[in-house]
């Protein structure tokens, strides 16, 4: 397909998907669409659950390899809603409205129709184009259950809403449950050891500190407590106090190596839920950050979460749209923003050595 019919394709694509209700572990119904839709295109489509992967003709193992990378699958429709988020209709003034239009349906085609291009014409890497599912919820069952199943992977290109900004940087997550232990007694006797009282010295602890080491993309570490469990009835002391605490991660810090500096300040009980979910950046020296900057396209730090943070290599995340219209209700993209993207991915990617 030539760049303008690989526009309207992906349009038609888009209008597909936002049909197909594609939930976070529920994308069968998209994923069984894209595949047909992409084997009808003459491309050998590859499927691991609900993940899908192409590989662009003449693979060889010794160039190195770029991977084009979007997920199929979208939150829940909030309340608020007025449109059907599941028909797309017909664009309106270039606003096409559906849920998972903008995040991340919108990237998906314009990938697809990148690869298409670039795969086209011979180029001084392999090219892999995935499809994943399990993003929105960052599941085992997505992309890190399909990095096994590739060649090695020398450099990521992750689409999501940046409005085709480059984000080097992406913010990590670490989720912590944190358990403050008192001893319960009677409110009305000098009795009891409070655990709330003992869980507001750490909660002050989380909402005060600061680590020392700040990124020029990202800023510092944040941690914000977002729940908090105590109690029975009030004439009882609370023997235990339970709490959640946010953790978003620079690059200088790996999840598991703040989790021990905070376990070593404050005095409750303290679990990570997962360290999967580390900081990433690619460093403005490497070929595809210098090819953007020669496109005035100046790189930043997300602070919002992707599946940059399962990669174990080299990536950016670049996609058309805005990351303020994900998960809100009549969630649009504008068609221009499609067409946009397909063109700066191929230019920012056609002929680029990323070999050193």
């Amino acid at each position: 397909m030539h760049g303008e019919e690989s526009y309207y394709h992906a349009v038609d694509t888009l209008k597909g998907m936002i049909r197909i209700p594609s939930f976070s572990r529920e994308e069968q119904g998209v994923a069984d669409y894209l595949q047909e839709l992409w084997s009808r295109d003459a491309h050998q489509v590859h499927r691991k659950g609900n993940n899908l992967w192409l590989i662009a003709p003449g693979f060889d193992f010794g160039r190195p390899t770029i991977l084009l990378n979007s997920h199929i699958d979208t939150v829940r429709p909030v309340a608020g809603w007025i449109r059907d988020p599941f028909s797309p209709g017909e664009e309106e003034n270039e606003l096409l409205y559906g849920l998972g239009s903008n995040d991340a349906g919108a990237s998906v085609v314009a990938l697809y129709a990148a690869f298409t291009l670039l795969g086209s014409r011979p180029q001084p890497y392999n090219l892999i184009f995935l499809a994943s599912c399990e993003e929105e919820v960052s599941g085992k069952g997505g992309i890190e259950s399909v990095l096994p199943d590739l060649p090695r992977i020398d450099f990521a290109l992750v689409g999501e809403p940046t409005g085709m900004r480059p984000a080097t940087a992406e913010k990590g997550l670490m989720v912590l449950d944190c358990v403050a232990v008192g001893q319960s007694g009677h409110a009305a006797r000098e009795e009891g050891v409070n655990a709330i009282t003992l869980a507001m010295k750490d909660i002050e602890w989380f909402n005060t500190y600061r680590f020392p080491l700040q990124s020029d993309l990202l800023g510092p570490v944040k941690m914000n407590v977002t729940m908090i469990q105590a109690g029975t009835q009030h004439n009882v002391i609370p023997d235990r106090c339970t709490f959640t605490v946010d953790v978003r991660t620079n690059e200088f810090y790996p999840n598991e190596e703040l989790y021990g500096l905070i376990a070593a300040q404050v005095a409750c009980e303290v679990k990570a839920r997962s360290f999967r979910l580390n900081s990433s950046r690619t460093p403005a020296e490497h070929p595809f950050v210098q090819r953007a900057l020669l496109l005035d396209k100046e790189p930043f730090g997300s602070p919002t979460l992707s599946d940059q943070a399962l990669m174990p290599f080299p990536s950016v995340k670049i996609g058309p749209g805005d990351s303020s219209r994900s998960h809100t209700a009549d969630e649009y993209i504008r068609t221009s923003e499609i067409r946009e993207a397909i063109d700066l991915y191929v230019r920012l990617l056609d002929n680029l050595n990323i070999s050193g």
